[in-house]
């Protein structure tokens, strides 16, 4: 099946330098959690520049090497993690920003021949799974003081989290950022000769290698252990700082889980180092208490699903949930009212998405925003909201509203062609792939009708930040009002979808509230109403068959990772769409 898929964005070098060098400027004249979140979000743009510049040095080697523009960028991301170092150790105290390591580093990359454009891939721990750079510094304290302790990023979070692990140390040496390159399941690292003669020059190092994970396989952490050992290193004196403190997944080999047991590992989680902080001017309630006032006894979490038990739905009646990809989610209550603290992604993903949330609250279709604080979206939290009854409220209401609701986001929430998502070819290539492993080939032949018009509807294309998720427990009902949740950031998930054009949710929604065909053209003109611009049928009606192979994809994954007890209700839709794929697509051979 294919679902998931790394957004990456070109970017120039020096726009990004530009806007490290702002960020450090308003960090200087900031205080306390604001102050630090400018300086994380500042590491986060270092990390990506050093990964940038790595990469498109790769691209013509294709080696990992000491590339000097990208060594240069990595030593600004050092320079940065130790501010950051400084303000999580001061628990965000003001103080003096001592910034000037930084602002030369900004000055010898400003003086540096760049390339005019680099690939940035999106840290995806950074902008879905609530993985801070924090929880590095806190696990490079356990590692052994050794003078000899170097470290090995993995492109392309690692790049970032090595930085964090090299200031927390106090290293004086660049870490090494590495790249493995091959089948996801059995990733290889190839190395120039400098880095070799580097590694095998001094044997009795120890090495400390970052990145997020471990995945299904762990193959990239163990990529990297074995390169290390192939140059001469000691199993014993390589140590891990995963993401999380489990074994790698099922598509891990015998070879991998040898290397996982034989590293030590170093871990701190968010809860350890946020949720549980010694210091409360750490956790999280302090870091909203100016949007929210003081909290009034402990944040509840309903993370993972949890949530369901707090919407008014018996338990019967609680829709799926695929607990691994959810946001991290808390309740807080304080004497203006309870709030809802969702993880919306560090630095300018948290950012955006919280703009995006003041804009469609502005517009009468989402909850209240208070504001966005290193992370965390904080919304006002309706207890008293029903979920939606669509029977209830009248199919001419039901379609109205969805047309309001698509129509602004077809208006207001554009995309440039380069920030969209999959192209209508790999649209086609997901939907055909998830079809004939779920029904045959002989059913997924139905999709070969639309190969001839691929590249017309590619033309046809107006991606803007869609919704991505309609279905019909996302929406609420308040004091008379419809009201949207969670439709923020899907067109910014980690899967290959990305932003589209607003027949995607106009599919989407016409699948999920079972639209009859006049509801469907109805919508449709509405939407283009609203949005000022034709809506092109074609594209709707090709929509309809991928959304619903993605869909398919999505929940045949995520019963294969769901918990005894979520798995049914995971079955149900998995099997809601496979069949409605199979009527779609016999339709088609019609």
């Amino acid at each position: 099946m294919l679902v998931f898929g790394d957004a990456a964005l070109r970017e120039d070098p020096g726009a990004k330098i530009a806007r490290l060098g702002d960020m450090l400027d308003e960090a200087a004249a900031t205080t306390g959690i604001r102050r630090h979140s400018l300086l994380v979000g500042a590491l986060i743009e270092a990390g990506e520049l050093a990964q940038g510049l790595a990469d498109h040095d790769f691209a013509q080697v294709p080696v990992d090497r000491r590339f000097p523009p990208a060594e240069a960028a990595m030593a600004l991301a050092v320079d940065v993690a130790r501010l950051v170092h400084a303000s999580w150790q001061a628990s965000f105290a003001p103080a003096a920003l001592e910034g000037q390591p930084a602002r030369s580093a900004l000055a010898e990359l400003r003086s540096r021949t760049l390339p005019d454009a680099i690939t940035v891939k999106q840290p995806e721990g950074f902008a879905h799974y609530g993985l801070y750079p924090e929880a590095y510094l806190e696990a490079a304290r356990e590692l052994p003081r050794d003078a000899r302790l170097r470290v090995l990023g993995i492109r392309s979070i690692g790049t970032t989290l090595a930085a964090a692990v090299a200031a927390a140390i106090g290293s004086a040496a660049n870490p090494v950022m590495v790249r493995p390159q091959g089948h996801p399941f059995r990733r290889r690292i190839a190395i120039g000769p400098d880095l070799a003669e580097e590694i095998r020059g001094d044997p009795d190092a120890r090495w400390a290698v970052a990145d997020e994970g471990p995945g299904l396989s762990g193959s990239s952490f163990a990529a990297a252990a074995t390169l290390l050992r192939e140059h001469g290193v000691r199993p014993d004196r390589i140590h891990f700082l995963p993401g999380h403190a489990g074994e790698p997944g099922p598509e891990a080999d015998a070879a991998v889980r040898d290397i996982w047991q034989a590293a030590p590992r170093h871990v701190r989680s968010f809860d350890d180092v946020v949720l549980a902080a010694p210091d409360p001017g750490r956790r999280l309630q302090s870091w909203v208490a100016d949007l929210t006032g003081p909290a009034q006894g402990g944040l509840l979490d309903i993370s993972g699903g949890a949530w369901r038990s707090h919407t008014g739905r018996p338990e019967h009646d609680w829709p799926p949930v695929h607990a691994q990809q959810e946001k991290r989610k808390f309740l807080l209550r304080s004497e203006t009212g309870r709030w809802l603290l969702k993880f919306a992604g560090l630095d300018r993903a948290g950012r955006d998405k919280g703009r995006i949330a003041r804009l469609l609250h502005r517009a009468g279709f989402a909850p209240e925003p208070l504001g966005w604080r290193h992370g965390f979206l904080v919304e006002r939290w309706h207890g008293d909201a029903r979920p939606l009854d669509a029977n209830a409220i009248g199919r001419e209401a039901l379609v109205a509203r969805l047309g309001e609701y698509l129509g602004f986001r077809a208006a207001m929430l554009p995309l440039e062609p380069e920030q969209g998502g999959a192209c209508t070819a790999r649209l086609f290539e997901m939907a055909r792939t998830n079809a004939a492993e779920a029904l045959g080939e002989a059913a997924a032949c139905g999709l070969e009708r639309w190969r001839p018009a691929l590249q017309r509807l590619e033309g046809a294309r107006r991606p803007v930040r869609t919704d991505g998720r309609l279905h019909a427990w996302e929406w609420i009902e308040v004091d008379g009002r419809i009201l949207k949740t969670d439709g923020l950031d899907h067109h910014v998930a980690h899967d290959l979808v990305g932003g589209q054009d607003i027949a995607w949710d106009i599919a989407g929604a016409s699948v999920e509230f079972g639209l009859a065909e006049d509801e469907r053209r109805i919508l449709a003109r509405l939407v283009e109403s609203r949005a000022g611009h034709p809506v092109d049928r074609e594209l709707v009606r090709f929509c309809e068959p991928c959304y619903l192979a993605f869909q398919l994809g999505y929940y045949s994954f995520a019963e294969a990772a769901a918990a005894p007890c979520e798995r049914g209700r995971i079955r149900l839709q998995r099997d809601r769409y496979r069949a409605l794929l199979a009527t779609a697509l016999d339709a088609d051979q019609r």
